[in-house]
């Protein structure tokens, strides 16, 4: 084996106006997120714990869109949802719709983990997480003011923001006010940036895993579930790799995206870094996502068709990179 790999992401698409102050906080989180993993890895950790560690540190903090720090549904709520994939035997849990769940990548371990079933939504996962016992809080503890702030601009724009970090004085520098060509299911959008979290790992017995967590979309309609808890679309490990994905959850839906990473491995004999470009090239049909990416043979690699994706990555021959922009 080539020894430990980790990715770990934060959005892709990033408004080219974000503040340097913001973006010098994403990557001293990503490089935190990172250095946790590492540590585990070279405590010789299995990849499925240490994916999930690392989820749920970008959970917990509020800078990215997952856990606390959710985007807001059209009612100023949180619906989130997350799943994980278990490389060696492709076992996976997901779950959707989750409220007062505190680190929904966790449940969605548990359902993998302790139920029969490989996803649980709404109700159903909300009551699954008090049978287990995880920690659950009010809805408004994920709740932050730059949200409100944004899903004040996006009922007044009658829109769906992808960027919940705009500024929320100023906007109109960033797109927000103009029109935009790009399209989510054939309709217009106006601003396209940061969706889900994840995380990617091969440990030193070449054991991959993948996991990714989010709020889903800036005013959303209740009830809409994006491509983050879809295992083959937001998230999919097997042996050969794992992939978690991020960006229009709609687009990486119909490209079955994270499966097609393994499948060109697989049936087309690419590399890892050969079938991420292939994909994100060829399986989109013109929406916008990115995709980090772990092999068996200890390999990270990544890619996105947007102008930035928030990422990092390790390998353990000291390999370290975090960044935002090409």
């Amino acid at each position: 084996m080539g020894g430990w790999a980790i990715a770990v992401h934060g959005g892709a698409g990033v408004d080219p106006n974000l503040p340097l102050e913001h973006q010098e906080e994403a990557k001293q989180l990503l490089t935190r997120c990172l250095n946790l993993g590492i540590s585990a890895l070279n405590s010789n950790l299995p990849a499925i714990d240490v994916v999930e560690l690392v989820v749920r540190e970008l959970e917990t903090d509020p800078l990215f869109n997952s856990g606390r720090g959710s985007a807001l549904t059209e009612k100023g709520t949180v619906e989130m949802e997350a799943s994980i994939m278990d490389g060696p035997k492709r076992r996976c849990g997901a779950v959707s719709g989750l409220t007062t769940v505190k680190n929904p990548i966790s449940l969605a371990r548990l359902v993998m983990d302790k139920s029969p079933h490989s996803y649980l939504a709404f109700s159903g996962a909300e009551e699954f997480a008090r049978q287990q016992g995880v920690e659950v809080v009010d809805n408004e503890y994920f709740i932050t003011p730059d949200n409100v702030g944004m899903l004040k601009l996006a009922k007044e724009a009658n829109t769906i923001l992808f960027d919940y970090r705009i500024p929320t004085s100023g906007y109109e520098t960033c797109g927000s006010g103009v029109e935009s060509p790009l399209q989510m299911n054939g309709l217009p959008i106006s601003v396209y940036a940061p969706e889900p979290v994840g995380g990617v790992v091969v440990d030193r017995k070449g054991r991959c895993a993948a996991a990714t967590s989010t709020g889903g979309l800036m005013n959303k309609m209740t009830g809409r579930i994006g491509d983050s808890p879809l295992i083959g679309a937001g998230t999919y490990a097997c042996d050969v790799c794992g992939v978690s994905c991020t960006g229009e959850g709609e687009a990486i839906i119909r490209g079955t995206l994270a499966r097609e990473v393994a499948a060109v491995m697989e049936y087309k004999g690419l590399k890892l870094q050969e079938a991420v470009d292939f994909v994100i090239k060829h399986r989109l049909d013109e929406g916008m996502a990115g995709l980090i990416a772990v092999s068996n043979a200890g390999e990270v690699a990544y890619g996105f068709n947007c102008n930035g994706m928030f990422r990092g990555c390790a390998t353990e021959n000291g390999f370290m990179e975090v960044g935002i922009w090409e």
